[in-house]
């Protein structure tokens, strides 16, 4: 019996752990509110508007026909050119994990598209542990939010079932 109590305390300590590194990680829509890598979005605004942090993630959303999306790097950025790129999403739905602190290059590889202003750089931050920069920071998601309410009962159906075994 001590064996399972140590086993269901060992899985309540691990669902909290994933909940706080959900908790924490927002994904970005690219082009949000409207949400589509276009020609019409100004990323430059877009992105002055958000802060980026490890465990974050940017979703493209786009026509295949008419964009893709180029991780470059930042010679590629100012120059606006794919010929030496990171990696390359053409699917129309692109999920990129922000996984380091560092900064990061996207554009439509597109002839023409990137000298339009289809491009975007991404600074991700260390994320603040507390204080008043981490008042500013934005709301999450409603998903995220939903999975935290989620597991938070998860852990306290856990606890009620385990609770007769100490």
């Amino acid at each position: 019996m001590a064996a399972a109590a140590a086993a269901a305390v060992v899985m309540v300590a691990a669902v909290l752990a994933g909940q706080a590194m959900a908790a924490g990680a927002t994904t970005y829509t690219v082009g949000a509110p409207d949400g589509l890598w276009d020609m019409e979005t100004d990323y430059k605004e877009w992105v002055a508007r958000r802060t980026f942090h490890p465990g974050d993630k940017l979703t493209f959303t786009y026509s295949r026909e008419l964009h893709d999306v180029v991780e470059v790097t930042k010679a590629g950025y100012d120059a606006c050119s794919n010929a030496n790129n990171i990696s390359a999403f053409r699917s129309g739905n692109d999920l990129v994990a922000l996984t380091a602190v560092g900064t990061r290059y996207f554009l439509c590889g597109l002839t023409g598209h990137c000298g339009s202003g289809m491009k975007i750089r991404i600074d991700v931050v260390a994320a603040a542990s507390s204080g008043p920069a981490a008042a500013a920071a934005p709301l999450p998601s409603t998903s995220s939010v939903t999975a935290a309410v989620a597991g938070s009962r998860l852990v306290l159906v856990l606890l009620y079932a385990l609770l007769p075994l100490w």
